[in-house]
Parts: structure tokens; sequence; C-alpha cells
């Protein structure tokens, strides 16, 4: 496995991190093919890189050490001593947002009203599912359109709370995992040993920084166990953070003349799993199909009424929601260990990870104590 751009794709500006040998975690960028450290006194963290008044440019211009050429980083597997490529995040929080597209919701609808069973799941998306997606794809969320859908669902007895966020006010945003407990290209994803119904959540990941910029964008997995969410809501942290449970990367794409949030907003997410069984799925998420702005995501996430002082990155959700049947008729996808999955996305590359128990993808060892004690004795701070 070789991490690659295209040809177009490798002339942007790009952020990320990488584990060097017996240094630690280091902030590159990628220049002519090659990775280059720009790990600095100034912005020692791709944090501190977010929060200057021009990261761009800070990129742009920044001296470094070539580190070797893109093809020639592995993924991280837990050894220190080996070249890895880290997830590009560092001390932001990792934020994600729910129910953001009208045909992921009704499955969400779906899944609550099955309390996580797949064979009843696929009952009621035959009865519910085409007339709920039909009539909300166009809605805006919290208009007078909205609220007159949600009276005619109320009488119908379709409301669910995923349709409250779907096209209510308030948008839906949990903590994905802990900071700095993201995984990057190449490793393995996990999933929880009790989980028999889950699936991968290709989405866009947006860098936000202190002051609500958004200044980058990458691409995330926001591995989802169905079957935990499905039983109860209250159960969304057991479905969601988990040992390796969050993949993002391979790097962050700056925002400058080459890529813009208009292209973001365009973009077209292919979602590849290959399974060791031999099947094979694919799938797309179009964010020109979202139903809220990012920018509006954004804004409703951080400001006066909550703050982030190191920044955060925010999955945007996904429109991607699998109902092939892998092995049972009627029971629908789940991931089988051992899964290749690869979400691509034409000016923001291509994340690949493998999928295994959570108890089985190395241990999270290295929190925030770490790498500030890391980067102290690096005299970065």
């Amino acid at each position: 496995m070789r991490l690659h751009l295209s040809e177009d794709e490798a002339h942007g500006l790009w952020l990320g991190r990488v584990w060097r040998p017996g240094i630690g975690p280091c902030v590159v960028t990628l220049r002519g093919g090659e990775l280059v450290d720009i790990t600095s006194r100034t912005a020692p963290t791709v944090r501190d890189v977010f929060e200057l008044d021009d990261p761009a440019d800070h990129v742009r211009h920044a001296t470094g050490e070539i580190v070797c050429a893109l093809p020639d980083v592995a993924p991280d597997h837990g050894d220190p001593g080996e070249l890895a490529v880290l997830a590009p995040c560092d001390l932001q929080a990792v934020k994600a947002s729910g129910v953001t597209f009208a045909k992921s919701m009704v499955e969400r609808v779906i899944e609550e009203k099955a309390a996580g069973d797949p064979e009843k799941a696929d009952a009621i998306r035959r009865r519910i599912g085409a007339r709920i997606g039909a009539s909300l794809t166009n809605i805006v969320p919290g208009s007078d359109q909205a609220m007159a859908a949600k009276a005619a669902l109320i009488a119908e007895g379709l409301w669910s709370q995923y349709l409250e966020v779907g096209i209510g006010p308030d948008a839906e945003v949990f903590s994905k995992s802990q900071t700095l407990s993201s995984v990057g290209w190449g490793a393995d994803i996990g999933l929880h040993p009790k989980s028999v119904w889950n699936n991968p959540e290709p989405e866009i990941v947006l860098a936000v920084n202190s002051r609500g910029q958004v200044p980058a964008a990458t691409l995330g997995n926001d591995v989802n166990l169905r079957d935990f969410e499905g039983r109860s809501a209250l159960l969304l942290s057991k479905a969601k953070d988990n040992n390796a449970s969050c993949a993002i990367g391979p790097m962050f794409r700056l925002f400058d003349q080459t890529y813009t949030m208009a292209d973001m907003r365009q973009a077209v997410l292919e979602l590849t799993v290959e399974g060791p069984d031999g099947f094979v799925l694919n799938g797309q998420s179009r964010m020109a199909e979202i139903s809220r702005d990012p920018a509006d995501i954004v804004r409703q996430t951080v400001g006066r009424h909550h703050q982030y002082p190191d920044g955060l990155v925010l999955f945007l959700g996904t429109l991607f929601a699998p109902t092939e049947d892998r092995d049972v008729p009627g029971q629908g996808f789940t991931h089988k260990l051992g899964d290749v999955v690869t979400i691509a996305c034409h000016g923001l590359g291509a994340l690949t990870n493998t999928v295994r128990l959570s108890t089985e993808c190395p241990e999270w060892t290295f929190g925030l104590a770490a790498l500030m004690r890391n980067l102290a004795g690096r005299n970065l701070l």
C-alpha cells in the first residue's frame, strides 16, 4: 500500500503529520512529491498552523527538512521505530455532525424504528423510506416548509428524533472521538467486538480554528455501529467512539486558488469496500445534496455560545447509508474483518483503512501529556 495523489492534486497546498522515529510527531507539507518537515517553534502543531493569520501563506513559505518521497511513507501500525503517516489533526477537538442529508436521515429513522434489527429495518424501509425521502429531499432545515412536513409526519406516526435534527432548526453535532485518538491513512480501523451491524461513513472533514474560520478540508471515516445506535440514541458514544474508530486523512488540503470551499461544496465522495470474501460495495456521497450548508454547521458549533481554543475538526455527515444485502437477504450490509475501505474524492485524495476489532487495533497510548513532553523535549514549546 502506497500513499499517492493525482498529478493535479499534488499541485495543491497540503498539511499533515508523520511520526519520525527517534523524534516523534512532526508537521509536514508536500513539495515536489516529497514530504517536508516544517515543524517549528512558531507552529509546532497543526493546530498552531491553523491559528495563524494566514495558514496557507505559512505552509507555502515555511522552511523545512525533506523527510521522504510521498510513496515511501508507511501506514501507522503503532511501531515507534517506523516512519508513518498520522491523522493530520492533533490538538483539535474531533466533532461530527449527523443527519445532514435527507436520504441518510431516512435510514436513521428506519434504524431507530427497527431498534437495531436488520430484518425489521428492511420491512420498514420498504414501507416508509421512499415516502419520507421524496418529501424531504429539498427542504431547508428550520424553514416553514420543514415545519409543515414535521406536522404531517407526526400526524402519520412517523416522527423521529432523527427527523428533528434533520429538518429542524438545530444541527446535531456530537463528539466523535478524543483529541489525538484519530488514526490516519493506511491504519486499521476498529469495530466494537459486540457489534453485529455496522458500516463505514465517508465524509468530508473541515478544519476549524478557534475563531470559527475554515482553512482546510480532508476526508474521514465516521465508523458507525448501527445496532448500538439503533437500540438507543443514548448509546451514540458507544456506537461512535471506540479504539481506532475514527479515521482522518490522508492530509489537509488548505483552501487557496487551486481548491476552495466552493469546490468542497460540489465534491463527490466515492466509497469502495473490498472484502476478504470477494464482496465489493461501491457508494457515493454528493456534497451538493447536503441539507445544511457546511458554514451553517460551523456557526452552530463554535461561537460565543461555545469556544474551542484549540479549534476542531468537523465531520460533515454522509449521504451514504448501505442497504445492499451482503450475506442473508433482508439483513443489509455489515462489515467483515479484513474489509479494505477506501474513501476517495477528487481534490482531496484517498483515505484507505482496513477493518479490525477495536480490541485488535494498536492501543492508543500517545495522548496530550505525551505530546507536550515530546515537544518540550525538542525545545518547541
